[in-house]
């Protein structure tokens, strides 16, 4: 047996049919779920539950837990049942299952407080797995384990095999993931169905140690997570179970995904009935302290002198490397791009906080979600354009309410002649549209040094948009930037015309400006840095004070700065006239200042914008 025997009279099997039963029953009262997806699973879970899970249920902040994380989200009906096996929630509470204002979602999210992450998109809870066992081996440094349930029908996604090769390449013997091959899926059968050996070739070939069980067979489970603690490598249990086990009705049956049982109470009699087991689950045996890398101190940030040129991304990287000796829980993940992003500064740094991804986007940030799960601050950087690889687990870190650093470097078609492949020109789009998120572009290098350290402590999803080609440093080093703001960096009186610009194009839209002037024509120019939340109120200003506003934007004309102005009017608010520069034409190879003029958004076209809305 194993080496946790706090509850070693349980029957487990028994412990199984109730976690079935009730996955039935709250499935049942929801009018929806997924209990057959639950079923197969129960054995797996009721033997983990029972005696080899360590964790305080009534201190679920206890650094030494153990995580569980259903990467199989739609499992939650056996999730909730095994809460109220460990006492964590009542019975009602069960059965309030998908109801309105309930904390038991459809998808188990962290508003229950024993729920790390949100999942539900399959392929991200082994990914985010690795990440806390990342942080449980060279961060917390303590001795928890992460344990993952997986279904057969995710392992298609790459995302999985990212996390398995990342895993496996750091011999992460704390991580356990369990493979739940029901062989069903959605729609039909999975790839390989009950071919647990294929699972086994391919997962192993990452270097991770693998056990081939009946998923029903509570001895041989017991054994494989007894071996799973002995083994010197990442451990994948495969376990063939049938889904919709232990109800002849839709076990094995395809059709049944996703859909309460058809008979409820014979499915109950057939289990053997409503249980009302208790489990007292084994608290963790160490209460050691996380490691702490060092104290709490002010931020000594980079100066630069104004007229000097600097790139905001040579900013950043100093500026995080600077952070991070003020802030010991700061952490840095990189996607193989740090030298481009600037990131090495951070590696050169602090390398015992710093953590090497390689070209694998999903990982990266899944890793970063993990880590902040445990309570350290991740800055992850790589190229604006690659972040689009992990866009769906951004959009589950805003439902986890996780707190995330995303900067993108390389933006727009000012990097010049590496062409379209490589420039970010979705990126604010696509961060604008997260909930809760933060978008920022600096326009100088002061500017993203205080910025960087401005996300240390924001809640929520942030994005950090830097730019590839040195700038002028507009901004004293001792000036303060705030999220939600904005800088009017030219305004009189007289002003005709009001341009919004952020990032490169604000030093486009300053020589216009400044051009302009020489023909008599006043433009008011304001630094937009913060995209969203944007500066609502200094717009409302400007467009009553001029009545035309010019956007500027190295972005797509879709979802960005132009879009964002255009926001802060459609509530009922006066509107101005305004017109929006962006990049409409996809772009080839060309140097930054030919890429520049030919999408329309250097300084030239800026000029001609604004004469266009002064003489219309």
């Amino acid at each position: 047996m194993s080496e946790t025997n706090l509850n070693s009279g349980l029957n487990i099997a028994e412990l199984g049919q109730q976690l079935r039963v009730d996955a039935v029953r709250c499935s049942a009262e929801a009018g929806s779920g997924h209990p057959t997806s639950s079923m197969s699973a129960a054995d797996l879970m009721a033997t983990l539950l029972a005696r080899h899970l360590h964790y305080d249920v009534a201190d679920p902040e206890e650094p030494n837990n153990d995580h569980l994380i259903f990467s199989k989200g739609h499992a939650s009906p056996l999730l909730y049942a095994l809460y109220k096996a460990a006492g964590a929630i009542t019975d009602e509470e069960l059965l309030t299952f998908r109801a309105f204002g309930s904390r038991l979602e459809g998808h188990p999210t962290p508003r229950l407080p024993w729920v790390d992450v949100a999942t539900g998109s399959l392929g991200q809870g082994l990914p985010v797995g690795v990440g806390m066992a990342l942080a449980g081996r060279y961060l917390d440094r303590l001795p928890y384990r992460v344990w993952v349930l997986c279904g057969d029908s995710e392992l298609a996604e790459g995302s999985m095999w990212e996390a398995f090769e990342h895993a496996g390449y750091h011999r992460l013997d704390n991580l356990v993931t369990v493979v739940d091959v029901n062989r069903l899926g959605q729609r039909g059968a999975t790839r390989h169905g009950w071919d647990t050996a294929a699972y086994a070739r391919r997962i192993g070939a990452f270097d991770w140690h693998t056990i081939e069980i009946d998923g029903h067979d509570t001895e041989a489970i017991d054994q494989a997570y007894s071996e799973a603690a002995r083994s010197e490598r990442p451990t994948a249990i495969i376990a063939r179970t049938v889904k919709g086990a232990g109800v002849a009705a839709v076990a094995d049956q395809e059709g049944k995904h996703g859909k309460p049982l058809p008979d409820t109470d014979e499915a109950i009699d057939e289990l053997g009935g409503v249980r009302d087991i208790r489990v007292p689950v084994t608290p963790p045996g160490s209460r050691a302290a996380p490691h702490a890398f060092g104290e709490v101190e002010p931020v000594k940030l980079p100066t630069y002198e104004a007229g000097d040129s600097v790139a905001t991304r040579t900013a950043f990287g100093a500026a995080l490397a600077a952070l991070g000796s003020a802030r010991p829980e700061v952490v840095g993940l990189d996607g193989e791009v740090a030298d481009s992003t600037r990131m090495q500064k951070f590696a050169d740094a602090h390398p015992d906080r710093f953590f090497e991804c390689y070209i694998a986007e999903q990982q990266l940030v899944a890793a970063a979600l993990g880590m902040q799960a445990r309570g350290w601050i991740p800055y992850v950087a790589t190229f604006a354009a690659f972040l689009t690889r992990a866009y769906d687990i951004v959009r589950m870190a805003a439902i986890s309410g996780a707190d995330l650093r995303l900067v993108g470097s390389h933006a727009g078609v000012a990097i010049g002649q590496d062409g379209p492949s490589q420039m970010g020109l979705e990126d604010l789009a696509a961060f604008r549209a997260v909930h809760g998120s933060v978008v920022l572009y600096p326009c100088d290098a002061n500017q993203a040094a205080a910025l960087v350290t401005a996300l240390a402590d924001y809640p929520g999803i942030a994005y950090l948009r830097t730019t590839r080609g040195d700038t002028p440093v507009l901004y004293s080093a001792d000036e303060e930037f705030s999220i939600a703001s904005s800088r009017v960096l030219r305004s009189s009186a007289d002003d005709q015309v009001t341009v919004a610009a952020a990032g490169i194009t604000v030093h486009e839209a300053l020589q216009a400006a400044d051009e302009l002037a020489q023909q008599g024509v006043r433009a008011r120019v304001i630094d937009l840095y913060s995209v969203k939340p944007v500066d609502a109120q200094t717009l409302r200003d400007a467009a009553a004070a001029t009545g035309n506003i010019v956007t500027v934007e190295d972005h797509w004309p879709e979802g960005g700065l132009g879009d964002a102005v255009l926001d802060v009017f459609s509530h009922g608010d006066p509107s101005p006239h305004v017109l929006k520069l962006a990049v409409h034409g996809m772009p080839g190879s060309a140097t930054p200042a030919e890429q520049m003029r030919a999408a329309g958004i250097d300084h030239t076209a800026i000029a001609e914008a604004v004469q266009y809305l002064v003489n219309r």
